[in-house]
Order: C-alpha cells, then structure tokens, then sequence
C-alpha cells in the first residue's frame, strides 16, 4: 500500500504546475511555466503576457479575428467585476466561463478588476471587498468570491485582497498595516474554502502582494503570502506616475527576493514597454496587455521598434517610412512633452492627425499583421475621422500583434544576451 501511495504522490508532482527557469540574468528570468490548465499539457513563455479581454472577450476582436494575430499569449486575463453578475447563470451552466465564452481549450485568468478602470477607494472593509461592474458596485464576502470563483472555474484566479492603499501615495503606515492584513487573511479563507470544493481543486490561487510604499509592510506581505500553498503571486500597486513609479521600482527588487524562484510573479497596471523592461529586471515574469487597448482607444498605432539588431536610421524609416515625417513626428512629440496631448505616449502614433491623411504607408513598415499588409495609414485615418467600428478592429489586431511581438523579442534578447540592447532601443524611443 505504501508502494502504491508513493506512485501516487510522485505523479501527482509531475503534474503540478512548474516554472522552469533556463536562465537568470542580472535579475531578469527567462524560462517556461509548465503542466498548465485542468489538462495540464499546456506551456507559457515568460518573460510574456496575459491576453487582455472585456468580459471574455478580446476588445473590437471576434474569437475568428483574433485567430489572425501571430503570438497571442497562451493566457487571457478576464475580469471579476465584468462577470461576477453573470455568476448565478455559469453556476446553473456547471461547465466553466471557458466553455461559456467559447473558449474550452484557452487558459483563463480571473482578475480582480479591470485595469484600464481604477475602482474607487473606501470600500473594503475587514469582511468584504468592492468591485465595479456596469450595474454599479458590488460586495465580495469571501464566500461570495469563492462562490463565483466555482461557477467561474479559471485556471488561475486572483485572490481577495485590500488594494486600496495602493491608490493613495500619502497613505498612514497603520492603514497600510491593515491592508496587508486584511489581505492575508482574506488568502488564509479564500484557501480554506478552496479545500473544501472539489471543482477548485484544479484552479490555481494567485496571493496578492500588498503594502504600499512602505518597505517593512511590503516584505512582510511577501514573505507571509510566500509560506502559504498559492500558485503564484500578484505584485499589486507599483503602477503611478513617473515620479511614484521610480520610488516603488526601488521596493519591487526587494519584494521579489522574498518570493520563491519557482513560482511566477505576475505585476497590474504596467504596460509601457520602457516600464515592462524594468519590472523584468526586477524579476517580474507576467503582465497585462491592456496598454495596446489603451492606445487603439485612442486612435492610436505602436510603431515602436523592438529589433535591436538593427541600426538607428534602419529603426526610423522602419516606424516612419521618410525622413520628413521623422521631422513632423519630432513636432509631435515636443508638443506631447509641453502638455498639448498628454496621452499621447512615445511609442505610438496618433492617426486622427491629419498629417496621415495622404499617407499610403503601411502603419509599420516590415510588420506582418493583417492591417500593415492589407490596408494604410490613410485608410485608417479616414476610419477615425468618419468613426467607422472598422478602426478599432483594425489598430486592435496591429497593436496586440505589436505588442505581442516586443514580448517575442525581450525573450530573445536574453536568450542571446542581448538585453542591454533592446533596453537602450527602448529607452531611446521613451525620451
């Protein structure tokens, strides 16, 4: 019998979810995080990201468009606060949001909320936390996550967590205190619960790391999250902007150190590529895609350069396609830097200008998605202007396709030691 039990044991490890790293440069990991879903044949890259989605779905994309997009992550990211009201109808379904969807075979991801819309702080208290769907506000017990959690069955799914005190820069260290608190014992519930369902067995409970700015409650939030059995980590609240960003870059190097090698970190709320860079440095492994919505919302293509093998002028007639448009894409990014768009990031273009009007370039010169092989960036352009549905279907294949790309090229970057490379690419381009 004992014979028997060890056999058991010993499959039931080669079983389990694993990350395995081949490599660790200056805190940057590359490897693969293996025996993934509820048929464990699944494998995901890191460093990578999440497929972002609007109620289980990619945005302005059908699930037949998106199959023309190359390297669409092996994961999508879905959201509580877009599903949780449909949880009595998937509780009588019995099959899964996946199925429901009509998305059997994908992984799934539940976050909390939605990172393209921040929830308002004052409403977590010691029993609940507060999410936003579009009838308003909703109250999560424990085990009315946990119930929704069940009718969902994702594969991974983000734990119960204060977050509240990321929201505020000036916040007492006894509130923050109180958020790590609260968080960990929503983990220790949500965990509980999760050994007495059977069809959570498989699900993965990602713990939230919390704490705000302040290094003493951020590493004990570490730390403890880390002795409990989750599957991975969620790095919450190092998004701001620029001048709180660089003050919380400096934690997460120290947060990451008290996390356990092989389990994936996945960090909310960044998605420029020069900030995905460092977070990788910092020993980040998994993030959202929601900044290429961001930027077709607003009638934006990415043109960033990614290749760093190839020479300044190749990467500007590559993202441009002529030295004149060089010139008047300099203009832009002056007025950008004085305050006249401020949305506007470096590594996109805004196709509403009408400098695109006559121009039959591709949005990308050398970019093989289906928009820079079909169509211009005057078509897209009068697209914008006439708000056509078209546009949004169009800079959403290029922009993930992009994005997804960059992602591509960072794992390549360190398998051939060439991340200092693309860094420097990047950093160029963000100035």
């Amino acid at each position: 019998m004992l014979m028997k039990f060890n056999i058991h044991e010993d499959l039931e490890e080669s079983l389990r979810m694993k990350l395995s790293l081949t490599k660790v440069v200056n805190g940057c990991r590359l490897g693969k995080i293996k025996n993934l879903g509820k048929t464990r044949d699944h494998t995901m890259d890191i460093p990578g990201c999440l497929l972002y989605t609007k109620t289980g779905s990619a945005p302005h994309l059908t699930h037949h468009t998106l199959r023309n997009i190359h390297g669409v992550p092996a994961m999508a990211q879905l959201t509580l606060s877009s599903l949780a009201e449909q949880h009595e109808v998937l509780t009588e379904y019995k099959e899964g949001v996946g199925k429901f969807i009509g998305m059997p075979e994908s992984l799934l991801y539940c976050s909390l909320h939605d990172p393209v819309s921040p929830c308002p702080a004052g409403y977590v208290t010691n029993k609940s936390v507060s999410v936003w769907s579009v009838a308003g506000r909703m109250e999560m017990t424990v085990s009315k996550f946990m119930a929704i959690q069940q009718a969902l069955q994702p594969d991974w799914f983000q734990c119960l967590s204060d977050g509240e005190v990321s929201c505020k820069e000036a916040a007492s260290i006894k509130r923050v205190r109180k958020s790590v608190d609260r968080s960990l014992l929503f983990l220790d519930n949500c965990l509980r619960l999760q050994e007495e369902s059977e069809v959570l067995q498989k699900s993965v409970i990602i713990g939230v790391i919390e704490g705000g700015d302040v290094m003493e409650e951020r590493l004990r939030s570490a730390r403890e999250t880390a002795k409990r059995p989750v599957g991975g980590f969620l790095l919450d609240g190092f998004q701001g902007n620029p001048t709180t960003l660089e003050t919380r870059l400096c934690l997460l190097s120290s947060v990451t150190a008290e996390l356990p090698e092989d389990k994936p970190r996945l960090i909310s709320g960044i998605g420029r590529p020069d900030e995905v860079l460092k977070c990788i440095e910092r020993g980040v492994d998994l993030f959202e895609s929601f900044f290429p919505y961001q930027v077709t919302e607003r009638g934006g293509a990415l043109t960033f350069s990614f290749d760093y093998q190839l020479n300044t002028e190749e990467i500007l007639l590559q993202q441009n396609g002529t030295q004149e448009e060089i010139k008047c894409v300099d203009q832009i990014k002056k007025m950008e830097i004085t305050g006249c768009n401020q949305e506007i990031t470096s590594f996109e273009i805004n196709l509403k200008e009408k400098m695109y009007q006559e121009d039959f370039n591709p949005l990308v010169r050398g970019c093989s998605c289906y928009c820079c092989k079909n169509h211009t960036r005057a078509y897209i352009h009068h697209l914008l202007v006439t708000n056509e549905l078209l546009a949004g279907v169009l800079l959403m294949m290029h922009n993930f396709e992009h994005y997804f790309g960059f992602f591509h090229s960072i794992r390549e970057a360190l398998k051939n030691d060439k991340l200092a490379q693309l860094k420097e690419l990047i950093h160029r381009q963000a100035s």
